[in-house]
């Protein structure tokens, strides 16, 4: 009778025991599924920031961070058959044409590069910086710090479409809003006293971007997103030159965003 009763007691365990592999490794496959199928899914459209880098809701304090503001952003639809399209120099020269319009005038690819450079930039991953983008048109948008831009042109510009048309971007697996028009004056959102430097190739002034970091403040800079001319805005307080050669408008940032990270000690 012990003999049946521990066989029988065995065989339960060996039951269940299989059971539990089976149940363990079946989460295992589901769980493996689902991060091949997120892995191929290629671009995200947000980066979750690691907690110990959660960047603060610091838009009214005085918490030290760069404020890129990129002026004169060319960033305009246009309907072209049934659907609206960004206008840009490659694909509607026939518009810009019509309408007199030289292809300078219409360069979102210039903000697109920005964009990538800002927003994958170590400064941006540490919570300590913000961007906001002023439009040709007088749109004032503010983008989140974990949006993740498009790679490709093509997905960027419909990306904007959606923006200029609804007026916000919101993630596709949450309410979190990762590009949103926002009311004018930009100044209504920089905090109180910041100071707001201007850059151009123009000004006499050449100063080595490492110079300008403050120790621990905020601190506005305006970058001109345009192919040709100067972003001059009425707010800000002085302009500068971060080189004695003409940079484009992403390796203004570049620049920019590495003297930050080298005095902020961000790596």
């Amino acid at each position: 009778t012990m003999g049946k009763c521990c066989k029988e007691t065995c065989c339960c365990f060996l039951f269940c025991f299989s059971n539990s592999i089976f149940s363990s490794n079946s989460n295992c496959i589901l769980e493996m599924g689902k991060k091949r199928k997120h892995d191929g899914e290629g671009d995200y459209e947000f980066d979750p920031m690691p907690k110990h880098l959660a960047a603060p809701k610091h838009l009214t304090n005085q918490e030290k961070r760069l404020i890129i503001i990129l002026e004169r952003a060319q960033l305009e639809t246009v309907k072209a058959g049934i659907a609206f399209e960004l206008l840009n120099s490659d694909d509607h020269k026939a518009i810009l044409k019509k309408n007199d319009r030289p292809a300078s005038d219409c360069r979102p690819d210039i903000v697109h590069q920005c964009l990538l450079m800002l927003m994958d930039s170590p400064l941006n991953r540490a919570g300590l910086l913000q961007v906001y983008v002023k439009t040709d048109k007088n749109v004032l948008i503010e983008i989140n710090p974990q949006t993740r831009i498009p790679r490709t042109f093509k997905r960027f510009a419909g990306l904007m479409v959606q923006l200029l048309h609804k007026f916000n971007v919101r993630a596709s697996n949450g309410g979190m809003k990762l590009l949103k028009v926002i009311k004018n004056p930009v100044t209504d959102h920089l905090p109180v006293g910041c100071q707001k430097i201007g850059t151009s190739f123009s000004s006499k002034k050449v100063v080595n971007p490492r110079d300008i970091v403050p120790a621990n403040e905020p601190i506005a800079i305006v970058i001109g997103a345009m192919a040709h001319g100067q972003a001059s805005p009425d707010y800000i307080e002085d302009t500068i030159s971060i080189s004695n050669y003409p940079l484009s408008a992403a390796l203004a940032c570049a620049k920019i965003c590495s003297a930050f990270e080298e005095v902020w000690k961000v790596i």
